[in-house]
């Protein structure tokens, strides 16, 4: 698999950062992280109302584990932004995606030689509860996360 950096936390700004190269243009890796049915062979069972910025849905994980998401902002096919609801999110659909209840994680596309590089910033943790294990758990799934995307592309899909 390519061999690309971890994410990496910026504890003074509250962020998780991670660029990866894929080997597939923009417009496969858009696709990839845009439309549901491709998100879902990679990240979370996805599942949108609608299209565009203010769209709500929701991801899947395993064990059922269901997280509120929202489309924030969308310049296709150079970036795609997403708010998702934290672990200690309520079950109130109006309170989980405000700020103290939730991060917003931006994939931003840039055409490469052989591929695409894919920047991930996800922001918002100083609003949560703790905002520390946040960091460090979400660096940690980002790791996995976008190494399942790579692989994606060099298995050939």
């Amino acid at each position: 698999m390519t061999d690309n950096p971890a994410a990496v936390i910026d504890d003074g700004a509250f962020t998780v950062r991670r660029s990866v190269h894929i080997n597939a243009p923009v417009e496969k890796v858009w696709g990839a992280v845009t439309d549901p049915a491709h998100i879902s062979a990679w990240f979370g069972q996805a599942a949108f109302e609608g299209a565009g910025a203010g769209a709500r849905g929701t991801l899947t994980f395993a064990g059922d584990h269901v997280v509120p998401i929202r489309i924030e902002a969308i310049d296709e096919p150079r970036m795609v932004s997403y708010r998702w609801a934290s672990g200690d999110a309520p079950q109130d659909r109006a309170a989980e995606l405000a700020p103290e209840h939730s991060t917003v994680f931006t994939m931003t596309l840039e055409p490469v030689p052989d591929g695409t590089r894919l920047t991930l910033v996800e922001t918002g943790f100083e609003h949560l509860a703790d905002p520390a294990a946040h960091l460090e758990d979400h660096r940690g799934g980002w790791n996995g996360e976008l190494d399942k995307l790579v692989a994606l592309f060099e298995d050939g899909s």
